[in-house]
């Protein structure tokens, strides 16, 4: 393969330098000589709501880094449900068990519009390999992975339906706008916190008549945070 200039590795279809959540993604801290290691373009890549960008089981062929929108991971039970197992938003990396097995141990869907870089495998073994920086960056986001997995399932899946589903609504909020949250179709949140669809809906309806939430759309998908208090009980 030839290698490709710096300039192109740096910007190539994915524009790098001037991303406008750099200070959030595995290639933050790289300079330009680590970028000089780079053979293989890092990719731009756009996905609809729905859509989806790789399946559980599936064989890797590069890490996600998420630069706008939201995604669902799912994996399948034993008994053929589907359960969501965490929520990622952009800063977040998609797909790091593909560094240690190769493949990938969910389903990712884009739960909204989404913009993603895809960065092949092979430049991050090799990048990992002599850029003590990026092993670092990869390290920190392989740990914030396991524990933003742990919080999800502390506290999204024990407590009453309520407490699930004001938790969500927490942990849902908009980082720019921390007043608005979003939720999601109702059966991805009756899969997200292990709840049936109409426990959800009556939840939700609940939250709104106490103040807690006030609706901003007539998809119920987008909601005003009232009175957080309310949510922290």
């Amino acid at each position: 393969m030839i290698p490709i200039h710096i300039d192109s590795a740096w910007k190539g279809t994915s524009d790098c330098r001037d991303c406008g959540i750099r200070d959030m993604v595995l290639f933050a801290d790289l300079n330009e000589q680590d970028f000089s290691e780079i053979h293989t373009p890092i990719d731009d890549l756009a996905f609809t709501a729905d859509a989806v960008i790789y399946h559980e089981g599936q064989q890797a062929i590069g890490l996600f880094t998420l630069r706008k929108g939201m995604v669902k991971l799912v994996r399948s039970t034993a008994d053929g449900r589907e359960r969501i197992v965490r929520v990622l938003r952009p800063g977040d990396v998609l797909g790091l068990e593909a560094l240690a097995t190769s493949k990938y141990d969910s389903e990712a869907v884009a739960l909204v519009d989404v913009s993603v870089c895809r960065i092949p495998l092979s430049v991050l073994h090799h990048l990992s390999n002599t850029s003590s920086r990026l092993h670092l960056r990869l390290m920190q986001k392989w740990q914030h992975a396991l524990k933003d997995a742990d919080d999800w399932l502390a506290d999204l899946n024990f407590g009453t339906a309520r407490q699930r589903v004001a938790s969500l609504a927490l942990k849902m909020r908009d980082p720019d706008q921390p007043q608005f949250t979003s939720f999601f179709a109702r059966d991805d949140m009756g899969a997200m916190l292990d709840l049936k669809l109409e426990t959800v809906s009556r939840e939700i309806s609940g939250l709104v008549r106490e103040g807690a939430l006030k609706p901003c759309d007539k998809q119920g998908r987008r909601y005003e945070i009232l009175n957080e208090r309310l949510l922290q009980v």
